[in-house]
This record gives structure tokens, sequence and C-alpha cells, in this order.
């Protein structure tokens, strides 16, 4: 519930999982119904048969802007050059670096994924470099990090701004020697990998203010690849809504769906601050919650958000 309905406020509360917004003033019937619609959609998905899907890099849709950065994609895949993915939360980032790495030589090897804002700061250390049984007080047996899960293949490394200073060091060693030590351990493991980093933070502003590397950033910043949000890829909208609104028909069951044409042009109108990530979560929303075979404007409640 917001009576600042700021671009970055909204972007904040889709990063951290809120499914819904409402903006103040508002009766308490709203405020109910937003509950009990998130209260079905929940129910649907517990109900649903669980089904286990494949790590992929598809794109739902298609558009001028997000071709351009692909092109440039496509010729830094070939390198093993590292990459720093630039854009706001919810682009796709994760799926630009698994394309990256499906179209590498690496692409018969790993792909591992970390996202450093979801790790608590003490456990980033070791869960990128392993360790060894008795390295501290719960190791009670060695553990391979992410960076030799990763041999051979792709690391990708969301959220770097997020990652703690003292850890940043480290890094910066594991690329340049090309090598890791555990915790606890004297010995180094040679590492064969490419490094995929992401991050929607300003490196700039934090290197300014002594909280990122320099020298990290110009190792990571080899290609930089800017994916533009989704508001400069309309093209894409309802492209990526349709393909959603498939799947997730298929996915809880029902036959499938599709949009009213007033529903498609409160989808292309909307501008979607939580990029992909938030268009994805409306649209399963929104066929689990509609009546009929048709979503109606209404169906998509965004109207709270605006």
């Amino acid at each position: 519930m917001t009576g600042n309905a700021t671009l970055s406020r909204a972007i904040e509360s889709i990063q951290l999982g809120v499914k819904d917004f409402l903006l103040k003033p508002f009766d308490i019937d709203t405020l109910i119904e937003a509950i009990q619609r998130e209260a079905k959609v929940q129910k649907v998905k517990k109900s649903a048969t669980k089904r286990k899907t494949k790590q992929n890099s598809k794109f739902l849709g298609s558009s001028k802007a997000l071709e351009k950065a692909l092109n440039i994609a496509q010729k830094a895949s070939k390198t093993d050059a590292s990459i720093l993915l630039l854009g706001e939360s919810g682009v796709g980032k994760e799926v630009f670096a698994n394309y990256i790495h499906q179209n590498s030589p690496r692409a018969k090897k790993p792909f591992v994924a970390i996202n450093m804002a979801a790790l608590p700061e003490n456990l980033i250390e070791s869960e990128l470099f392993g360790f060894e049984k008795g390295a501290f007080t719960d190791a009670t047996e060695a553990k391979a990090g992410q960076f030799e899960l990763a041999n051979g293949g792709t690391l990708f490394l969301d959220e770097i701004g997020e990652m703690p200073y003292a850890v940043q060091a480290k890094l910066l060693r594991a690329l340049q020697e090309k090598e890791i030590r555990r915790l606890g351990s004297s010995k180094a493991v040679k590492i064969d990998i490419r490094v995929i980093a992401a991050t929607n933070a300003n490196l700039h502003e934090k290197i300014k203010n002594g909280e990122f590397r320099e020298d990290l950033y110009y190792r990571l910043n080899t290609i930089p690849i800017t994916i533009p949000p989704l508001r400069e890829r309309e093209d894409e909208i309802l492209q990526i809504a349709n393909a959603v609104c498939k799947e997730n028909s298929k996915k809880y069951g029902f036959d499938e769906k599709s949009f009213s044409k007033e529903a498609q042009s409160e989808l292309l109108d909307y501008k979607w601050p939580g990029n992909i990530r938030e268009l994805i979560s409306v649209v399963e929303r929104a066929v689990i919650l509609s009546e009929g075979q048709e979503i109606q404007k209404d169906e998509l409640f965004l109207d709270s958000r605006k």
C-alpha cells in the first residue's frame, strides 16, 4: 500500500516479490479483493500438478531493441571475454546469460547461476569457493563451491553490485589467477570458466562510494551489454503475454485463454516498472482468476497500479 507511487518504489516492490500494490487512498473492499485474488491464485497453484521445467534461454518475444542487444550477445558468446549485463530488475538478465552460454563453445558444460543479493553475507565466500571439512563450526563435510561446479562452463553472478567488498578481492584474484582455494584448504584448485556478471545498480556510484572495487569492475566489464526495459520493447509485450497465457492455461488445466481487445490495449498502455518479471506475474494471475476464455481488461487488475 503506497501513497508515493514512484517508479523506484514500484520496481522495488516487484523485486521483493510483491504481487500487487494499491495506491492510497482506497476503501477496505479494494484491499479485501486484492487479498482474495492472491488467495485464489495460491490455491490454484498448490492444486496444480507440479511439473519440472528445463532451464532454457528461449525468448518469448522479439523487437528491434532486443535484437540489437542480442546481436552483441551473439558476437560476445563466441569468445571467452567477461561480460557485464546491465539493465533494470526483471528485464531478463539471466535469460541473456543463458543465451550467451548456449551459443558459446562451452554450451555442453555447466551453466551455474548465483544471486549475490539472495545469499547472507557470511555465506557468500563459502558458496563461491567451497570449504573443507572443519573449516568452520558447521562444516561437517567438504563441499565444492560454485566455481568448481561451473568448471569448464559458465558462472553467472547476478546482482554483482551486492557482493561484499571483502569478497570482491578474492573474486578478482580467482579471475586473474584462474584458480580458487576452498575455505580451510591450503591447496589451490585450477578453474576454467567464463564469467558473466549482471547488475541493476550504478557501479560507478558504488566505486565512488568505496563499495565496489574499480579493478574488479574493469575485469568484469570487458564487454558491457545493456538490456533495454520492457517499455522500450513494446513489440514484445503482447508476444510475451500470449506465450505466458498459453503456457499457464496448460499448466493449470484450463482451455487455452486469450486477451480481449481492451485487455490488449491495457497491457500496451501500462509502463511495466517491474519489466518482464511483472508481466509474467500479471498474466499468470489473470489466467487463474479470469472467468471466461477471453481475459477482460478488469481481470488484469492493473488499475490499482497506475
